[in-house]
């Protein structure tokens, strides 16, 4: 495949995945959504499912990678790094784009919600002290975990080895059930049972930090989180945006040399 093919397939592929696991986090969450609090069940298998279409879609053009922890394990597993950077810039961008996508597809419920004194903060909202003083000491804003993720007990080296443990999962079912004949991506049977895993991952290891396991999911809707122009929107928490992208590339190598030795 070529490099063009691949950007292609990265950035529709992952945009598709992240307009709708994002998408999904703002029903859950938001204002005047028909979803809202339905609660983590309803988000681990929206990106599951989210992941399912994305691959679907993306696989003819570039093999649905959709993750830099995936691009970097396939490319220590076969010693070939001459597409990354193709791929990692197709999946940034189709990040961000998905992330715009989710703004705008709930334009009316992010203004309600962010103009609620309830939810932001004002005069008669003494009941949400304690989360304004949260956001104020931790950067995040009331809105940051429709675009990123977050940990809900903030220690470095738990979050860290919560998402790296989370991407060994993911990349070693990739690397020994999900690739297609080439190698180079997953397959169609791969994908379902990528999906799958996923929502394992979700249920089971997602809650202390809501499991980003993919640096371009994290890193891209955040970026677009800090440049949409969202009334109250507070801070994009860049102090602990570094974990979600260096513990899934860590978990990555690590998947990809378990596979060298164990499976190849």
């Amino acid at each position: 495949m070529s490099s063009s093919d691949i950007f292609i397939g990265e950035t529709i592929g992952t945009a598709i995945l992240i307009l709708l696991g994002g998408g999904v986090c703002a029903a859950v969450t938001l204002k005047a959504s028909k979803a809202r609090n339905a609660g983590w069940l309803a988000i681990t298998f929206g990106w599951g499912f989210a992941v399912l279409t994305a691959v679907y879609t993306s696989a003819p053009l570039s093999g649905a990678h959709l993750n830099p922890a995936v691009t970097v394990a396939l490319a220590i597993k076969d010693n070939d790094w001459s597409n990354v950077p193709a791929y990692l810039a197709g999946q940034l961008l189709g990040a961000m784009i998905g992330a715009t996508l989710v703004w705008v597809a709930y334009y009316g419920q992010f203004h309600a919600h962010l103009t609620d004194k309830e939810i932001v903060g004002g005069p008669g909202a003494q009941a949400t002290e304690a989360k304004a003083v949260e956001a104020q000491e931790t950067g995040a804003g009331p809105v940051l975990g429709i675009f990123s993720t977050g940990p809900e007990i903030r220690n470095v080296v738990q979050n860290l080895l919560t998402e790296i443990i989370g991407t060994v999962v993911l990349v070693l079912a990739i690397l020994t059930q999900g690739l297609n004949n080439n190698g180079d991506g997953l397959g169609p049977i791969g994908a379902l049972i990528v999906a799958l895993v996923v929502v394992s991952i979700g249920l089971s290891l997602g809650g202390p930090t809501g499991y980003a396991i993919n640096p371009a999911r994290d890193l891209g809707p955040r970026i677009v989180h800090a440049l949409l122009p969202l009334p109250n929107k507070g801070g994009s928490d860049w102090g602990y945006a570094w974990i979600p992208v260096v513990g899934p590339l860590i978990g990555a190598a690590i998947a990809a040399g378990i596979y060298n030795v164990a499976f190849a």
